[in-house]
């Protein structure tokens, strides 16, 4: 209430297990995976919330990339590559590994940032990194994916943004306040978990008002359609020599796992309408 900080707080269990679930990702590249995604969420939230913001993390020695991908509308998805060979590894995250979140502006142009997620900062330390280098704005962050014997456990985080009003009483009792959320993963633990209790507990003994909630959920946004649309933007001998080869195209789509069949009939029609 005395505009010191603006507070974002995001529970993304369900989010995250959807994408975990279709990515196969297991251990330590289903945390870090779920991590991103919720950060993508907050950063989306806090810089972009009618706009995409999609986020990549790119693993220590070039090892693996994670990609998560949020939408205005709430929903999420993720992505996992580790590579030709490479199956049963994690994405190494720590020194060397690289973090590029990418935001659409509103004059339709891409904001984009690269930082070095710090040695022992983890996809948290790398979303603070983000934001002081690129965004130009003070933010603590903190993300975490916790995993039980059925997979994702639970998923959530919360971004507190320093505004220019604050001052020195309000920064000092918040920056004592966060000492308790070092292990998010304990609060997110607790049954009963949600984004309200945890921004109740963010600011206790704090006068604020709550502003806005936002729905969120794990969905893919491929389509036929889009299919269709890059298929079209190939150069139009590649799609003749597909036409003439004759036969079907099985395309899957690596965020969900949908399978697209393309016939040759639909693949003239590029040619007809081209």
């Amino acid at each position: 209430m005395d505009g010191a900080f603006r507070v974002i707080t995001a529970l993304t269990t369900d989010t995250v297990r959807g994408a975990v679930a279709v990515q196969a990702a297991t251990g330590t590249t289903a945390q870090r995976l779920g991590e991103l995604i919720t950060g993508a969420i907050l950063v989306r939230e806090a810089m972009a919330p009618t706009l995409r913001v999609q986020a990549i993390v790119k693993g220590a020695a070039g090892r693996g990339t994670l990609v998560a991908d949020s939408h205005p509308d709430g929903t999420s998805r993720g992505l996992v590559n580790l590579g030709k060979g490479a199956e049963g590894s994690a994405v190494e995250i720590g020194g060397g590994s690289l973090l590029q979140v990418m935001r659409t502006l509103p004059s339709g142009m891409l904001h984009q940032g690269v930082v070095e997620i710090p040695a022992e900062g983890g996809i948290s330390g790398g979303l603070m990194t983000y934001m002081q280098e690129s965004e130009q704005v003070v933010s603590m962050i903190a993300v975490a994916t916790l995993l039980g014997a059925d997979g994702v456990g639970a998923s959530g985080g919360y971004l507190v943004q320093l505004l220019p009003e604050v001052e020195r009483g309000p920064l000092m009792v918040m920056t004592e306040r966060l000492k308790e959320f070092e292990r998010l993963d304990d609060v997110l633990a607790h049954e009963g978990a949600s984004a309200d209790v945890l921004l109740e507990e963010l600011l206790y003994g704090m006068p604020f008002s709550r502003l806005d909630d936002s729905p969120l959920s794990f969905s893919c946004r491929c389509s036929e359609l889009r299919v269709m649309s890059t298929l079209a933007s190939l150069p139009r001998s590649d799609i003749e020599e597909m036409v003439e080869d004759g036969k079907v195209l099985d395309i899957r789509c690596d965020y969900c796992g949908k399978d697209y069949q393309v016939s040759p009939t639909k693949l003239r029609s590029l040619l007809t309408t081209s």
